[in-house]
This record gives C-alpha cells, sequence and structure tokens, in this order.
C-alpha cells in the first residue's frame, strides 16, 4: 500500500517529516482514548473493560457514536492478522451483555444517551499499523460494521489516520416496510428531492456508510459528515460536519445550529426547497465529506 509522505515548507524549501510507528501500542491507545471523539467521532466510555471469567479478556476501548451505536476500538502497533477476530470476539461480547453496557452509558452520559443506544448498528473499529490484504477483503465480507483505520506519527506533533477499508453491518438494509401514503404534487417533488440529495450524498466517494435512525439518516465516513431529516412539506434539512464560522452564511438557506437542539448531526444546517438549491449545496457537502 502506498505510504503517505508529509512535507514541511520553508523559504522555498521542504523537508519530509519521516513515518513512523508508536514505540508501543500503549502509546497509540493513550492518544486516541484521550481525543476519541475528534479522532473518530466516538464518546469514550471505558478502557481496558473487563469481560469476565468466561470470555476472559479485556476491550481496550468501548465507546459510542454519534448516532447511538456502541462501538468496541481494538489497537495493534502495527501488522497482526488477528485484529479483526480479536475485536469481533469482544463486539459478540458486546451485544450479549446489553444492559451491562447500557449501565456504562447511563454512568458516564446519562439516562438519555442509555435510552438510544442503536443496537442495530453496533461497531468495531481497528486502529492499526498497517493490514494485510486479507484484512481489506475480509471487511468486505463480513457482515459486522467494522473499520480498518491506519495511523502514522510523524515527527513528535503530528499523527496521520487512514481509513483503509469499512463495511456497513447487513442490518442496516434489513427494514420494516414502511407504510406509505399518497401525497399531492407538491410534496412529491419534495419527496424526490430529499432522494437526490440521499443520492448525491452516497455519490460523494467510496466507504460511506449510511444508517438510519427514527428521525434522520446519517453519512459516515468514520465519523458522521451529513445527516438528512425526513422531508417537510416545502423543504429538507440536511445537517454538515463543518465549521459555521467558516461558512458564508445565507438567509433562510444557510445556518448556523452550533448549541441548538435538532434531530441529526452537525452544527450548519442546508435548508433544501428546490434542484437549484441542491446544486448550490453540493460544494458544502463535497466539503464536508473530505473533512471526515
Amino acid at each position: 500500500m502506498l505510504e503517505l509522505r508529509l512535507f514541511q515548507t520553508a523559504d522555498g524549501n521542504v523537508s519530509e517529516f519521516a513515518p513512523r510507528l508508536a514505540e508501543a501500542e500503549a502509546d497509540v491507545q493513550r492518544l486516541v482514548e484521550a481525543n476519541m471523539e475528534a479522532l473518530l467521532g466516538v464518546r469514550f466510555l471505558a478502557s481496558e473493560y473487563d469481560t469476565g471469567p468466561v470470555h476472559a479478556g479485556r476491550i481496550d476501548s468501548l465507546g459510542l457514536d454519534a448516532n447511538g451505536a456502541p462501538v468496541v476500538v481494538e489497537y495493534k502497533r502495527g501488522t497482526d492478522p488477528g485484529v479483526i477476530n480479536q475485536g469481533l470476539f469482544y463486539l459478540s461480547w458486546l451485544v450479549d451483555h446489553r444492559s451491562e453496557f447500557e449501565q456504562l452509558v447511563r454512568d458516564r452520559l446519562g439516562s438519555d444517551a442509555a435510552a438510544r443506544v442503536l443496537w442495530s448498528e453496533p461497531r468495531l473499529i481497528c486502529v492499526a499499523g498497517d493490514y494485510t490484504r486479507y484484512d481489506l477483503h475480509a471487511v468486505r465480507e463480513h457482515w459486522r460494521s467494522i473499520d480498518l483505520v491506519r495511523y502514522r506519527f510523524f515527527g513528535t506533533r503530528l499523527i496521520g489516520l487512514e481509513t483503509l477499508a469499512a463495511a456497513t453491518g447487513r442490518s442496516t438494509h434489513r427494514r420494516r416496510k414502511q407504510r406509505t401514503e399518497p401525497v399531492g404534487a407538491g410534496c412529491k417533488s419534495i419527496v424526490e428531492l430529499a432522494a437526490a440529495a440521499d443520492e448525491a450524498l452516497l455519490g460523494l466517494g467510496d466507504g460511506i456508510t449510511k444508517v438510519r435512525r427514527k428521525h434522520y439518516s446519517a453519512y459516515r465516513r468514520l465519523q458522521n459528515f451529513a445527516s438528512i431529516c425526513p422531508p417537510q412539506r416545502t423543504k429538507v434539512h440536511v445537517y454538515l460536519s463543518l465549521d459555521p464560522a467558516e461558512v458564508d452564511l445565507v438567509p433562510d438557506f444557510i445556518r448556523n445550529v452550533r448549541g441548538l437542539g435538532h434531530h441529526g448531526t452537525g452544527d450548519l444546517e442546508v435548508r433544501l426547497r428546490t434542484q437549484r438549491d441542491l446544486e448550490r449545496a453540493l460544494d458544502l457537502f463535497r466539503a464536508s465529506y473530505a473533512a471526515a
């Protein structure tokens, strides 16, 4: 696999930061756990979680992602062909101990978060120095939600993360048939606009996972980069994971919703009423995807 190369520029000259692995696996774990929400989009819950005498192991990290999905994070300093199997072993334990996990969430994040745990979407995130081609193939064939993330340190102050493979659990595709009702011409055009926005977000690149919750659908690489709420009568709300301070806000089109309650995730709200609005929003979609 190609290595990312990182250079520093000064006075027209460049000097390279040589990539390196951590001295020890624990160095990666400590850094990620201390900054898990920023690096992985996951709220940290516990480290080295004891699975009891039957499984007789310790889960490196437990967390909860932005959509409420339980997350197991496993770390390896370099390449380890057993990382996926080990992570799946602990993910299986997690699914069989739902009440214990929900109590952990309740203790750390409160009752509201515990009540919204999304058990249809448990995730495994592996963070390692590298992976084999068999690992990459296994992710594509497996029915669980798995992300393989490669890390590199650059110098003493920089770390890079790269998602090499991502798969959505098949549970996302097994949905109850929803009741459909006749809609008027105006409502139908808004439904079609929502479908076009969905297609645009999914078409931004490879490795995009769509996660459906009751009140919104989230679009995720490693982290959420967008979410869409069910269409209203005259508009579709799209929320993007961009800093509103770095975007030109447009009245009744682009709004800063940081600190305001809303369904979905993201601090930038985009209101779509027409196909033209969608076309105007595409650059923002791309920017949010790139940032994720």
